[in-house]
């Protein structure tokens, strides 16, 4: 096939003057198009009036080998690349070492999807619940201020992701096309076909219930085996090897081949792994606020007269801010038509997440105001971080009144560094509540300052963003993971312990769903290598 890229349309164009432009581009006569697909289709809306749609096309036409020649000299032409995924691996009829994938997130979910469509039958231990149950003890903590350390919005089947805005784009590279067999098989499990194509493709959270439900099962049918419930309390290593796993304070597995996949709270499996000698060394992460507005602030402001239309959907953004005092400041996680959930999994501490539907026709819009700090911010040791991480979080759970309700407080009242005591006409969308007051005890101060420098700023760019009225809930501390598994770059092995494969968000080497799936797709042609003795 023949791909046209950066086909400009206006966004009102029909689908016969989609089809004209594909044979004006080609310069062929219309009965020589076989078909098109739409392989991509993204927005320009730096004109609100006049937004263009931008396509990628993929074309059949009659003869294409006699047309290629001269085709092929026309601008933004070139043949379609193979996206198809191709396995590097098949599990012989006999073998039977199995390998183990610890965590079920959506690194854990692709790792043991690819692992069991290769025939290599994986088992994999989730300390949390099926997705079902784990919603209700979720909605436990958000209705009745109930939490379940290992059942909630971080852990459980579908990790951290399945509680969120479910987008489905990364900015990592991705030149072997594994982002397009993590879309593909999302869509087999039940999700639209438009994420196929859409720029910036999403799911919302009931329909990855479902989906993740559907994946489960295909794991299951190729012969692999899912335990829940199952927490990894320690590790067996033997002269540099993993040789096994200690499950649930007794149980044993051997294990030569082990997948960590646990996600980025996993606070008490990263003291253990690095009190058993895995080599783990702290990085940057994140901290902050959830800011919301009203949805249509959002709307208006980046599509103007366009706001609402259908295609366009519910406007998002993306925002950075480089600070005077050397602090970036930026946008994460942009929920729009979303909510603002609480996301904790330990007890006694607040922690705040975006969620949406697939739906996004909540009224407010959300998303993390957060700054960027390093580990020279705090003392030297590997897991510094996660201590760094739980005080904000419990001086966030005191400051709300020490029942799970989030402190909060109007964006004017936090610019203007006084105390808020009535909200406006923004109301919180996080539950169990929110108790207004002044965030600026929440975080450190070199934070606070930066944050209160970008917001306006930010408005320059989404005009209402300053709005007095609009709402800052907090803290957000779980943007990334604070540490790093480190592992080879060839066999994506632990650099000091041998069959041990981190993977995902919790290792860092991922942030969000695409690229945590596509890392586990990776991982699991490594560890199918290994075993065949391929690296």
């Amino acid at each position: 096939m023949i791909r046209i890229t950066d086909l400009a349309l206006p966004l009102s164009h029909t689908e016969d003057e989609l089809k004209q432009a594909v044979i004006q581009s080609l310069k062929i006569r219309a009965s020589e198009l076989v078909n098109f697909v739409v392989f991509k289709r993204s927005y320009d809306a730096r004109k609100k009036v006049d937004i263009i749609l931008i396509y990628t096309i993929d074309v059949e036409i009659k003869n294409e080998l006699d047309h290629w020649p001269k085709i092929s000299q026309l601008p933004r032409i070139s043949q379609t690349p193979d996206t198809s995924y191709h396995f590097v691996a098949k599990a012989s009829a006999n073998r039977s070492a199995r390998p183990v994938v610890v965590g079920f997130g959506p690194c854990g979910l692709f790792a043991a999807f690819i692992l069991a469509e290769m025939g290599y039958r994986p088992i994999v231990l989730e300390r949390g619940k099926t997705v079902r149950e784990r919603t209700k003890d979720t909605w436990g903590l958000w209705r009745k201020r109930e939490l379940n350390p290992e059942s909630n919005v971080q852990f459980g089947e579908g990790g951290a992701g399945t509680f969120s805005d479910g987008k489905l784009y990364s900015q990592v590279k991705d030149p072997n096309h594994y982002g397009r067999k993590v879309l593909t098989e999302f869509v087999k499990a039940g999700a639209p076909e438009e994420i196929l194509y859409v720029s910036k493709p999403h799911i919302g959270t009931f329909r990855l219930v479902k989906m993740i439900e559907q994946m489960r099962h295909r794991i299951e049918e190729l012969g692999g085996e899912i335990r829940f419930q199952q927490k990894v309390d320690s590790l067996e290593i033997s002269n540099g090897k993993i040789s096994g796993l200690h499950i649930n304070n007794g149980d044993f597995l051997p294990a030569t081949h082990v997948v960590l996949a646990i996600g980025h709270s996993a606070r008490d499996t990263f003291q253990m792994i690095h009190e058993k000698g895995v080599y783990v060394e702290a990085k940057p992460f994140s901290i902050g606020f959830r800011i919301e507005h009203p949805q249509s602030v959002i709307d208006q402001a980046r599509f103007g007269p366009n706001a609402g239309n259908k295609i366009l959907g519910a406007a998002d953004y993306k925002l950075v801010h480089h600070a005077s005092n050397g602090r970036s400041v930026y946008s994460f996680c942009m929920c729009p038509g979303g909510t603002v959930v609480a996301a904790t999994s330990e007890p006694n501490r607040v922690v705040t997440n975006g969620m949406s539907q697939y739906s996004r026709n909540e009224r407010n819009a959300n998303a993390a105001i957060v700054v960027g700090i390093s580990p020279a911010d705090y003392p030297e040791h590997p897991l510094a971080g996660i201590d760094f991480q739980r005080a904000l979080e419990s001086k966030a759970f005191e400051l709300g009144g020490e029942n799970y309700s989030a402190p909060g407080q109007l964006i004017g009242d936090f610019l203007d560094g006084k105390e808020s005591t009535e909200f406006g006409s923004v109301i919180p969308s996080y539950k169990p509540g929110v108790a207004l007051g002044n965030l600026h005890k929440a975080l450190p101060d070199f934070a606070i300052r930066a944050i209160q420098e970008a917001i306006p700023a930010f408005d320059k760019k989404i005009r209402g963003f300053a709005m007095r009225d609009g709402l800052l809930t907090g803290v957000e501390t779980r943007t990334s993971s604070p540490i790093r598994i480190k592992r080879d770059d060839k066999t994506l092995q632990s650099i000091n312990t041998a069959g041990l494969f981190p993977a995902g968000e919790g290792a860092g080497y991922a942030g969000g769903i695409m690229s945590a799936g596509i890392d586990g797709i990776k991982v699991a042609e490594a560890v199918a290598l290994s075993i065949e003795g391929k690296i």
